[in-house]
């Protein structure tokens, strides 16, 4: 573990926690869903300020599109299985799903609502800083790639005659936070569904499994 915070933990259990998944123990006090809300806001505002100070010339859009390629459910867990933060988690291995998921993603914020509870803010602040900008996120390739995938599904549905909506199906609550549900529909069909704790991510979500979908059928 210290070779993946790059400093020893002080109180063990914060980590231990930060790395159970549900699917491992239920309880609210011993699985990691809590630590990832904290987790989750600490990454949003750091980030945030990163951005701020780097383009001081660039409007709200702009600044709020990049982090969001940041700090978006697919790079977190890319940047998680970089870490190596797979090998420390414990869930239900049987279920294959899972593996599939973002749990890992959403591990490294859990870990970092472990530092701060450990640590403190500045040891979360650098801890953000290095690894999840200067070790795993090139700044300068990701403002040149475009991640608006509700864009691209709308400029395929164009090119193809296609008509596409974004349906809200559900909304629920999962250990007190909402959970939104959104699906596609094309030419008045569900194509696909996702979910996410706005309707935004999960229409983002859901554009994107659509895209890669299509892009199959295609192949």
């Amino acid at each position: 573990m210290k070779n993946i915070l790059g400093f020893s933990p002080k109180y063990l259990p914060f980590y231990v926690t930060a790395f159970t998944h549900r699917s491992c123990n239920d309880h609210l006090d011993a699985n990691n869903e809590r630590l990832e809300f904290l987790g989750d806001a600490f990454i949003g505002s750091i980030i945030g300020a990163y951005l701020f100070k780097k383009y001081p010339n660039r409007d709200e859009g702009f600044l709020t599109e990049m982090r969001s390629k940041i700090v978006s459910r697919q790079s977190l867990n890319e940047i998680a299985l970089k870490m190596g933060i797979q090998k420390l988690i414990r869930f239900n291995k049987h279920d294959k799903m899972l593996r599939r998921s973002n749990i890992f993603g959403n591990s490294l914020e859990a870990l970092v609502g472990a530092i701060y509870l450990d640590k403190g803010f500045d040891k979360t602040e650098k801890f953000i800083l290095k690894n999840l900008l200067y070790n795993y996120v090139d700044i300068d390739d990701l403002e040149s790639t475009d991640f608006n995938f509700k864009n691209k599904l709308y400029n395929w549905a164009q090119i193809n005659n296609k008509v596409v909506d974004f349906v809200t199906l559900g909304e629920s609550n999962e250990a007190g936070r909402r959970v939104f549900t959104v699906g596609i529909e094309i030419d008045g069909d569900i194509f696909i569904q996702a979910t996410g704790y706005n309707k935004k991510q999960a229409g983002q979500t859901a554009a994107q499994k659509a895209l890669e979908q299509l892009d199959a059928f295609v192949d």
